[in-house]
């Protein structure tokens, strides 16, 4: 029964890893930067009750799941970059795309930090302003 769950567990865990181009150290990367902006989040949310996510600050089930939600079409961006490198023939779609989704997630961290009371270097919180600034400016 074990074996039989880890080799099935392990299949699909390669098929996933295929489908979104390989696992290399930029997808890894992602997956860590995502969990961390997840779970700074819900540090945030649990023990500071700081979240701008919800009316109370506290941890809210909707907020979590909305979170999930769009790292799962993160990664369902960086499939889709992945295919287009496999179709055009590139090599970089899928890793721009990477590039972008981890910056974003970094700039979470960083406000989740902020939101922590941690003091920040004043580069870093110059920089996610100017981020910011030019995000929304694009909007």
């Amino acid at each position: 029964m074990k074996a039989t769950l880890c080799t099935s567990l392990g299949l699909l865990g390669g098929a996933i890893c295929a489908a979104l181009g390989g696992w290399d150290q930029a997808l890894a990367a992602l997956l860590i930067f995502m969990a961390g902006d997840y779970v700074s989040g819900l540090v945030v949310a649990g023990v500071f009750h700081a979240s701008p996510k919800s009316e109370s600050g506290a941890l809210e089930s909707r907020a979590g799941w909305k979170g999930l939600a769009r790292k799962g079409m993160t990664l369902l961006i960086v499939l889709i970059g992945a295919r287009l490198d496999a179709l055009l023939g590139l090599c970089y779609i899928r890793d721009a795309v990477i590039i972008a989704f981890i910056v974003n997630e970094l700039l979470s961290i960083l406000e989740n930090a902020g939101l922590m009371g941690i003091p920040l270097p004043e580069i870093l919180t110059e920089a996610v302003e100017l981020l910011k600034d030019k995000s929304e400016a694009e909007r």
